[in-house]
């Protein structure tokens, strides 16, 4: 009957492909209206400080401008790093007369110290980034799959208010946004779905090549690893029961994507497919 299914989704998918070009669209908001921003001006910070501060939307201060404002730092409560780039003169020096002039530039990587808001007492937020957040109810089915298989794993799973969603084979660790910032509560449980079945993949349990050894982004098997990750969450999806057409059509815009990396080798699907039924066979059962 599973392998029904599993055909079914696979089948499907091919006919989503097949319609045409696909878009792709991010299923949560990125918990707020700006993500992080500087406290000093509202101005959001780059991606990679996004990263560093690990998603957590709102005002972030350094130090200075907390006791500038009459503030503290809240007891026991740590900094974060953000960093910068600073353009220093390039100098040339002539050796025959001495004279100096400019070159060029060379960057120089430079970090300080901040803390959100929440870390602070006796600061006001001077801008509305407030989270939009969406009402759900958790679907009991999927919840008890889900702690059946993190507990039994011993899986570290991180649901928090940020804005990645990923799988670290380094530290087994999943980690997605919260349900509340996802407007189809579907599209939630495809991306946990997704994530789990990349961590089905960890040596110690199905020992897939694109999990197991580490890849660069976009390579391939990096791009096939992330085909079985996205039919197994469909496929997770279809099993339970949990159906949705715009999560179902945001999984075929997925895997286009990745298929494009891939030459756009629609074969490769039905190899993906076997490798996601043996993921979603190992969630569900931890049978090899």
């Amino acid at each position: 009957m599973k392998s029904n299914i599993y055909n079914q989704v696979t089948d499907a998918l091919i006919k989503q492909l097949e319609s045409g070009i696909i878009p792709w669209q991010k299923p949560w908001t990125h918990g707020t209206f700006m993500g992080c921003v500087s406290h000093s001006n509202g101005r959001p910070y780059s991606l990679l400080n996004q990263m560093l501060l690990d998603g957590r939307a709102g005002e972030w201060l350094t130090y200075n401008q907390v006791q500038a404002e009459g503030g503290r730092i809240k007891k026991g409560e740590k900094a974060s790093m953000v960093v910068f780039w600073s353009f220093i003169d390039k100098i040339e020096t002539n050796e025959e007369t001495g004279e100096q002039k400019v070159v060029g530039k060379y960057p120089i990587l430079k970090g300080y110290n901040v803390w959100h808001i929440d870390q602070t007492e006796g600061i006001t937020a001077k801008y509305n980034n407030k989270p939009v957040e969406y009402a759900h109810t958790p679907i009991e089915r999927a919840e008890e799959v889900i702690t059946t298989y993190v507990t039994r794993e011993a899986l570290k799973l991180e649901i928090t208010e940020s804005d990645r969603a990923c799988y670290s084979p380094v530290f087994d660790r999943v980690r997605v946004p919260q349900m509340q910032q996802f407007e189809i509560q579907e599209e939630y449980y495809s991306t946990l779905f997704h994530e789990l079945t990349h961590s089905t993949g960890h040596p110690k349990r199905l020992n897939r090549e694109g999990v197991a050894n580490i890849h660069f982004f976009g390579d391939e098997l990096y791009s096939k690893e992330e085909l079985v990750a996205e039919m197994g969450s469909a496929f997770m999806m279809q099993s339970l029961g949990i159906e949705c057409a715009k999560a179902f059509r945001n999984s075929a815009a997925y895997i286009q994507g990745w298929l494009r990396a891939l030459k756009n080798d629609k074969k490769l699907i039905v190899t993906a497919a076997a490798k996601a039924e043996a993921a979603v066979e190992y969630l569900l059962n931890g049978t090899k």
